[in-house]
């Protein structure tokens, strides 16, 4: 049976990951912070699916978490043929009055995490010449919004660029760039999300089913829901200057007093 690791696990785009992944009847390495959202997971996907599942507790923001599923990863006796890159918070604040404490440790999970665990993963799989690296950026990498988007953006990058290098060996990649999604995300950054219509909402399972979607059809970039597309599609097209003028401005309104 096949091994899939997910970090970020136990909650939202992570969970939904991980739901889909039992369902196909892989084994699961669990990653996350939350020893006791873990092990409860844990128990409810042995219990539900009957596979095998491995809980990893780890902080990606230290030396030491990082380095722990990094070490997993580079396990040629337990190999990994999933390696989904999910775990990321964002920082409800300014760049320019906001905490660089806050700015680093965010960069350390959304880039640093995500270049150390495919660089441990991906020489294995190169041998075992098959397998599969997902990792979740998001529509915000077409949108210059502050430090997220920019990491957001290295993300998606970075992906793309892997995937041609990988080209022939078997081993495939793709850059996952949801919109707005029914998550935890938003309430853990502290972010007032009742303005964002309806319509720009998208649900967890959805995502994930395009994420296989894609990965079938040969895709190296999957942008969920047709809203975003065309989002998307306006975003590049656009000058960048008036890209980031618009999204300077709402940036700047989210931040007033009454919204948060």
């Amino acid at each position: 049976m096949s091994t899939a690791l997910v970090t970020g696990a136990t909650a939202g785009i992570g969970r939904a990951f991980v739901q889909r992944l039992a369902r196909d009847r892989y084994d699961l390495v669990l990653v996350s912070r939350d020893a006791g959202r873990l092990g409860g997971l844990a128990a409810e996907l042995r219990t539900a699916y009957g596979v095998e599942v491995e809980v990893l507790p780890a902080d990606l923001v230290n030396d030491e978490g990082c380095g722990a599923v990094e070490a997993r990863l580079a396990d040629r006796d337990r190999p990994v043929d999933v390696l989904v890159n999910n775990a990321g918070f964002g920082v409800n604040a300014r760049f320019v009055t906001g905490d660089v404490e806050d700015e680093e440790r965010m960069l350390r999970v959304l880039v640093r995490a995500v270049l150390r665990l495919t660089h441990a993963a991906v020489p294995g799989m190169c041998e075992r010449r098959h397998g599969v690296v997902i990792n979740v950026s998001s529509v915000a990498a077409f949108v210059p919004q502050g430090t997220y988007s920019a990491a957001k953006a290295w993300v998606t990058t970075f992906s793309q660029g892997l995937a041609g290098d990988l080209a022939g060996t078997g081993v495939r990649v793709l850059a996952l760039c949801p919109g707005f999604t029914h998550t935890e995300f938003h309430a853990r950054a502290g972010l007032d999300m009742g303005r964002i219509p309806r319509p720009l909402w998208l649900q967890a399972d959805d995502v994930v089913a395009d994420a296989f979607t894609a990965l079938h059809r040969g895709q190296v970039l999957c942008v969920p829901g047709r809203q975003y597309k065309v989002i998307v599609a306006l975003a590049r097209l656009a000058p960048a200057g008036l890209v980031g003028l618009v999204s300077s401005r709402v940036r700047a309104r989210r931040h007033r007093p009454h919204d948060l």
